[in-house]
């Protein structure tokens, strides 16, 4: 038995007593878990696991044609669904008084507070299908039922319903009111005596005449000028509304699709539609966002990609007479497109490409790009604000001639922080023992906790604050190069627009960090200006494991090394 089946059959107990002398217990019927939700919300003592409205909901008469199995499962889901008691109905309990056994127990197990069985003959037929047989168990078998169940039940708490259809057979209210008698002393929590009259007064007439202290329960289904009220004033603690809400989504499907068919048009129903975002809300989305940002490790789903390609360089030339660096073919491949690939596999679907440099010479490999075609005089971070719609969210930024492991892009998504760089720690081995060649850039970056001297590196975790970032950085104080790749979470975003619409403010021909002006400005420029402002720019350390194309040699090397 789950404790949670304790706790809520002691709500339902609960209920009973808070309203004693003072009103009914209200509750309201449900098929799945978003109806329980509704009943809920809408302010109810507990929900009704509905027999009809469950196999209603299945597509098939209320005859006891699903499986036990397949109304476990869905009452199971109901009682996960809400924090309010769910009594289900449970019909005859699936069989004899040795299957009610399993059934007590088995709903127990699925948090079911309350189970209301019935002295029809299995299988069943609903109380109110006209035609029907209607056969009823005899009073001893129904009676064992309900000493069963007693017997059954692991929690004391656990509340059961003995239900008599001797009314709806058409026995009398002697009979009915015998077999209620008898199932209270066989132990039941409460009966219910149901009733196929169109009015109160029937039920009420019985209610009179019934002299003990078991809570009477009230089915006022056919009857609908009765209020909960009348119910109780007549004598009845329990009031079930056992089938309105299913009722209530035929009639509005029924209409709306029907119209939908007929005009064609959504907007013509618009107005019988909840927003989308109400039914996110009751679905618990918003708790899923949020139980995934803090428990599931960071990765590409909800990230957009910006490649910067955009520039022209004329080291690279002849291989770049005719198309862009990043359209470079290295063995049967593009730059680009492994660059894609590789966010691909990382779960990064949302790529962006800025373009400049023979910019016609781009195959549609994304679905969108951006324009920089003053290409010629301006620099990365002119580039990278031509897309600056797409700084939103989690964004990672990358220059088109960078290849890189997998490895390295997936341990930058696992980065915590605003603003997040990968710095190759190789670097400072190689600057060490002389083996690092000249080049005419080197990205450098200077962080709080430089690597050991005298030691191979091991890369950490991310979170090792960079202090200063540029090329003009002299080499004896780099601890690292930045390869050109980082992340920035949706305020590392925010501080990054802000900075470099304060720059714009200045002018665009003012020096920017190592630029001479703003339009020739590079990504380390803009990291700088962030790290000035009090923004952690955290570095993400790896040892290798990747190459920049940035000249003849570099191509011919990575058509060499890749495979």
């Amino acid at each position: 038995m789950s404790i949670y089946a304790s706790s809520q059959a002691r709500k339902l107990r609960a209920a009973l007593e808070q309203k004693a002398g003072v009103g009914a217990v209200l509750v309201a019927g449900a098929h799945n878990p978003l109806s329980a939700r509704l009943v809920e919300e809408a302010g109810f003592d507990a929900v009704w696991a509905s027999g009809f409205e469950i196999s209603a909901s299945q597509g098939v008469p209320d005859a006891n044609i699903l499986s036990f199995s397949e109304n476990l499962e869905i009452a199971r889901g109901i009682a996960r669904a809400v924090d309010i008691p769910v009594i289900a109905d449970c019909d005859s309990g699936f069989g004899n008084a040795v299957n009610v056994i399993r059934t007590i127990r088995e709903y127990e197990d699925a948090g079911i507070a309350g189970i209301c069985i019935e002295d029809n003959i299995f299988p069943k037929r609903c109380s109110f299908y006209s035609g029907s047989r209607r056969e009823l168990v005899s009073l001893e078998e129904h009676a064992g039922k309900i000493q069963a169940s007693k017997a059954a039940q692991r929690n004391p708490d656990t509340f059961i319903i003995a239900r008599t259809e001797a009314l709806i057979a058409g026995w009398g209210q002697a009979e009915a009111l015998r077999r209620a008698n008898a199932y209270a002393d066989a132990g039941a929590d409460a009966v219910l005596i149901h009733s196929k009259s169109k009015t109160l007064d029937e039920l009420a007439e019985v209610a009179t005449k019934w002299k003990r202290s078991t809570p009477m329960v009230i089915v006022p289904t056919i009857f609908p000028e009765a209020s909960a009220g009348d119910c109780f004033a007549a004598g009845f603690q329990i009031v079930i509304f056992a089938n309105h809400g299913l009722r209530a989504s035929i009639r509005a499907m029924q209409e709306t699709l029907a119209d939908l068919r007929r005009t064609e048009r959504i907007a013509d129903v618009q107005n019988r539609l909840v927003p989308l975002e109400e039914v996110y809300r009751l679905v618990g989305v918003a708790d899923m966002n949020a139980q995934e940002k803090e428990f599931l490790p960071a990765d590409g789903s909800k990230v957009t990609a910006v490649i910067i390609a955009a520039g022209f360089e004329p080291e690279m030339l002849p291989l770049i007479e005719e198309k862009p660096k990043a359209m470079l073919d290295i063995r049967g491949q593009t730059l680009l497109d492994r660059q894609i690939e590789t966010l691909n596999a990382c779960n990064i679907k949302d790529v962006v490409v800025v373009r400049g440099y023979k910019k016609e010479a781009f195959t549609p490999t994304t679905p969108r790009y951006y324009d920089n075609d003053e290409y010629a005089d301006t620099s990365e971070v002119y580039s990278l604000f031509r897309a600056e719609p797409e700084l939103r969210g989690r964004v990672v930024v990358l220059y088109a001639d960078v290849l890189f492991d997998q490895g390295i892009l997936e341990k930058l998504l696992k980065a915590e922080g605003d603003v997040n760089i990968v710095v190759d720690r190789a670097w400072y081995d190689q600057r060490d023992n002389g083996l690092l060649p000249e080049r005419r850039y080197e990205d450098l970056v200077v962080t709080e906790n430089p690597p050991t001297g005298g030691y191979r590196y091991l890369p950490g975790q991310s979170g090792n604050q960079v202090l200063r970032i540029g090329h003009e950085i002299p080499r004896a104080e780099g601890d690292g190069e930045f390869v050109g790749l980082m992340m920035l979470s949706p305020e590392g975003c925010d501080a990054a627009r802000a900075a470099y619409r304060e720059a714009c403010e200045r002018g665009p021909e003012r020096p920017y960090g190592e630029a001479p002006r703003l339009r020739q400005a590079q990504l380390t420029d803009l990291l700088q200006d962030l790290i000035n402002r009090g923004i952690s720019v955290r570095a993400v350390d790896v040892y290798k494991g990747w190459t920049e194309i940035d000249s003849f040699e570099d191509y011919q090397r990575a058509w060499a090394d890749l495979r």
